[in-house]
């Protein structure tokens, strides 16, 4: 099948993949574009898999001061180069995270961060719930489970779903930066600032 120019840059804007994986992509989804997007997800996943264990010690700290001037995040957030830490998808993809932390107001990067005080706290409040709402003893572990998978989606910031783009979590959208930009990236730290608080 014959793959055009105007195809494999349709589906390079829409990914920011490279433009030889665009065009086997294409390929190999037989000219269907929304597979050969799939593809590339799953591909860049994949390849974002097997740098998540590479050392981050390049970045910038960035921030995002809402309009109005009372409320604030700054933010660092790691890669492997300082190439990359320059280029301008790595700066977007800083702005944009600050202002999903200014948005959304997580309290921990990721869920390994909460602590097991809080972690606890919340089971427990969530088992005597459901306990009180009469629900048999052999589904109130799965009740449990998935209110705190619910609390980690609003109090971790890779678990919240995007501010631009609900249907992917902050941890999918840096995974889609990592495959394209070829370098593991990491938020290291954050802090909000509002005032009055």
């Amino acid at each position: 099948m014959a793959i055009s120019a105007e195809q494999v840059k349709a589906l390079r804007d829409q990914t920011g993949a490279g433009m030889m994986e665009c065009k086997k992509a294409l390929v190999e989804a037989e000219g269907d574009f929304e597979k050969a997007v799939t593809i590339l997800r799953e591909r860049g996943l994949a390849a974002a898999a097997k740098r998540s264990d590479r050392e981050t010690q390049e970045g910038i700290v960035g921030h995002y001061i809402h309009a109005g001037g009372k409320l604030g995040v700054l933010l660092e957030v790691n890669c492997e180069t300082d190439f990359v830490a320059s280029t301008d998808e790595f700066q977007d993809l800083v702005r944009d995270i600050a202002m999903q932390i200014a948005a959304a107001n997580p309290s921990h990067v990721r869920r390994e961060d909460a602590s097991t005080e809080d972690v606890e706290k919340e089971q427990a409040i969530y088992r005597k719930q459901a306990l009180d709402s009469g629900k048999p003893e052999k589904v109130v572990d799965r009740i449990v489970e998935g209110k705190l998978n619910k609390y980690y989606s609003e109090v971790c910031l890779y678990e919240q779903p995007f501010i631009k783009d609900p249907e992917q979590t902050v941890e999918e959208l840096m995974k889609s930066r990592i495959a394209t930009l070829k370098e593991n990236i990491s938020v290291k730290r954050f802090v909000r600032f509002k005032v009055g608080e």
